[in-house]
């Protein structure tokens, strides 16, 4: 292991890791109800699939943030690779309903410990002038690993498929995701060799009992409620919007699959850039500017004329989110201490991740209870009040000159 490439280059080693590790991610969420329906999975037991990883987060991510401020961040990210490697392995041999949900619990644990980590890390080794950018360096090359995923992903998968035909999906599967293993095998071997332990305490302060709790300041709760709330308004939309799209427009899902192109290559490409404007005008004017411009565009989704419409609206979308997170995830360490951040983001995972598992239910009640437009608009009206109360009442304290904190490292991130 090399602790001997500063600040920059550790962050860009957590970056390659991360590229590598995200392959899997989007393909999975578009594969996971077709393979269970290829076993015999019900659609409660798909269900099941996405609320076993979603209940495992909620759960792991408290305990998880006191240990890796206790323990360090280095070791928590390691096992988490580890987990999500063997979690991809196994997807290549499962073919019964309660095998995937083992699996989904699995991946629950290790997304906690990996991103846990990964977001203290980050805060440990950018200053507050150059967090914002940092945290969307991490964004923007997840978001990169998970573009290049599918198109390996579906490339293999209609090779195969042309070559041998339907009966060798099963195969395809396993070949995919065990490529997909052996990629998350490569980030840990890098994260291994170069990724040396950022906390505060250094590698020697594994085990330091002198962290102080997190003050519970009217900006952190505040912070902490928007997120829950907007985490919950966005997850009322996400699983409806394909079926509202092809009611709507009569489209198929190789068009849809086009259409969400813009918006992939939004978060691919533009968070880092995004980032260094929290850096330079404020973590709350780009959190507000992206909650007002995302309930716009929620508003305007349901009366869409085409899908070529819907395109460029979805990524304008994009970028009012991809603007809001960097801003977000920075004002997290900003509010918080060095020794308190694996405990901050363990909070602040958990609030979205609730959120994430109430949305859903709310969404597909309004859409079939009142309208299929409904839950856009409330979608819209949500993000605007969220945005009318950060504008009102949070006031984040300028830290004073000379502090730890504002001298802590300010290097930019290798974007390499």
């Amino acid at each position: 292991m090399s602790s001997r490439t500063g600040p920059a280059g550790t962050l860009a080693t957590l970056q390659r890791s991360v590229f590598l590790l995200s392959w899997p991610f989007f393909i999975l969420y578009l594969l996971l109800p077709v393979y269970g329906k290829e076993i015999g999975a019900s659609t409660v037991e798909i269900g099941l699939f996405f609320s076993a990883f979603s209940l495992m987060t909620v759960l792991m991510r408290p305990l998880i943030g006191w240990a890796v401020d206790r323990f360090g961040r280095r070791p928590f990210l390691l096992i988490g690779l580890g987990g999500y490697a063997a979690t991809w392995a196994s997807f290549a041999f499962i073919d019964q309903v309660w095998g995937i949900i083992a699996a989904r619990l699995l991946q629950g644990i290790s997304s906690s410990l990996v991103w846990l980590a990964a977001y203290a890390m980050v805060a440990d080794l950018s200053g507050e002038g150059a967090r914002g950018r940092a945290f969307g360096g991490l964004t923007q090359a997840s978001s990169q690993g998970s573009i290049v995923g599918v198109f390996v992903g579906f490339a293999l998968l209609n090779a195969r498929s042309s070559s041998n035909g339907v009966d060798s999906e099963l195969g395809s599967w396993q070949l995919l995701f065990l490529g997909y293993s052996v990629a998350t095998l490569l980030a840990l071997l890098i994260a291994l060799w170069r990724l040396p332990e950022s906390s505060p305490h250094g590698p020697q302060g594994a085990g330091h009992r002198g962290s102080t709790p997190i003050v519970w300041s009217r900006p952190w709760v505040l912070l902490l409620l928007v997120t829950l709330v907007t985490g919950a308004s966005w997850a009322m939309v996400s699983p409806i919007l394909i079926v509202f799209l092809q009611d709507r427009l009569g489209v198929g899902m190789e068009t849809l699959s086009w259409a969400f192109l813009p918006y992939g290559l939004v978060w691919a490409l533009l968070p880092t850039y995004l980032g260094r404007l929290a850096d330079r005008f404020g973590r709350k004017p780009l959190m507000i500017l992206g909650l007002v411009m995302a309930a716009a565009t929620s508003l305007v989704i349901p009366v869409l004329p085409s899908i070529a419409a819907f395109a460029l609206v979805w990524a304008l979308q994009g970028l009012c989110y991809a603007a809001g997170d960097p801003a977000e995830q920075a004002l997290v360490a900003d509010l918080t201490g060095g020794d308190q951040r694996g405990r901050a983001y363990g909070l602040y995972a958990m609030a979205a991740d609730l959120g994430a598992t109430i949305g859903p239910v709310a969404g597909a009640w309004l859409y079939q209870a009142v309208s299929p437009q409904a839950p856009f608009v409330a979608n819209a009206a949500v993000l605007a009040l969220c945005a009318g109360a950060l504008a009102l009442w949070l006031h984040v304290p300028a830290r004073p000159p000379g502090t730890r904190e504002a001298a802590a490292v300010s290097e930019p991130v290798d974007d390499r």
